[in-house]
């Protein structure tokens, strides 16, 4: 049995907690909001108090915050991760960070001889709940043969990018391409209209060809927003926004523009609604 701390319980973060009990490891627990550990502690979990508390004995450290705000508070201070870790745990974050956060952290944790994985998750709500995420890795790959029999409890596959960071600047370029699909799947079917077609035949077209598991996400988002949310407005655009951040303004004109799209909508109030909200040409 492996003790595991998984810190941060959104979304993610609970469905990770969650099959790692499942397949019976020993999880530790901790969320600022500490009503999203009851159904875990109900299943076995161990609720504790703090991030020094959680990290007591644990073998694998999981951070699953919404962004490098929350993040930072977890990692760093008197009362963080680095300060109370020792160098026979390993220290993973699966948040999706800013670059200058997680090549900063990952400078903090190389000098004070702590192992570090970046390893954003991707696959949303469903993949997380059923164990069936992809989580792109970056940080030493020999390392990583340690850790990998322990990531198949949360994830169907393990992709690596290089050293630490790396699986970082993967997801914020997956999640720019992914975004431009959704928003790009919306006007599509405004073209469509437009043209006089009926939309339940160019919908079901499009998931043929070009078809994809992101074609699919936007039609099923169009007919039907799923509730719970599997990935919301919000952080859509924090990814993209970070993802920007590392080029000069209006170098990527498509992505800038998907991410106005969103931006819109957190204007209108909608930054918790699905991600797909935007395929209903809601926003104008």
């Amino acid at each position: 049995m492996t003790k595991i701390a998984v810190l941060g319980l959104g979304i993610m973060g609970h469905g990770v907690a969650d099959n790692f009990l499942k397949n019976g490891q020993d999880v530790a627990v901790w969320n600022r909001s500490s009503e999203k550990c009851r159904d875990l502690v109900a299943r076995g979990a161990r609720q504790t108090n703090s991030v020094v508390d959680a990290l007591q004995d644990a073998e694998l450290v999981f951070e699953i915050t919404a962004n490098d705000e929350s993040s930072r508070a977890i990692w760093l201070g008197e009362n963080g991760i680095i300060a109370n870790a020792n160098q026979g745990q390993i220290l993973i974050t699966c948040a999706t960070l800013s670059v200058e956060w997680v090549d900063e952290l990952a400078k903090i944790c190389a000098e004070k001889g702590l192992t570090f994985f970046d390893m954003p998750m991707t696959g949303g709500r469903v993949a997380a709940e059923n164990g069936q995420l992809t989580l792109l890795v970056g940080g030493n790959e020999a390392g990583l043969d340690e850790v990998k029999p322990h990531l198949k409890n949360i994830a169907s596959q393990v992709k690596y990018f290089g050293s630490a960071g790396s699986g970082m600047r993967y997801k914020l370029v997956l999640n720019s391409l992914q975004a431009v699909h959704i928003a790009a799947f919306g006007e599509a079917m405004q073209l469509a209209r437009s043209l006089g077609l009926d939309e339940q035949l160019v919908g079901e077209a499009l998931v043929e060809r070009p078809g994809g598991a992101l074609t699919q996400l936007a039609w099923n988002g169009y007919n039907n927003l799923p509730d719970p949310i599997n990935f919301s407005v919000g952080w859509i655009a924090k990814d993209q926004a970070y993802a920007l951040k590392n080029v000069p303004y209006d170098s990527l004109p498509i992505l800038t523009e998907s991410l106005l799209y969103y931006e819109r909508a957190i204007s209108a109030g909608l930054a918790n609604e699905d991600w797909t909200y935007i395929v209903k040409s809601r926003i104008n």
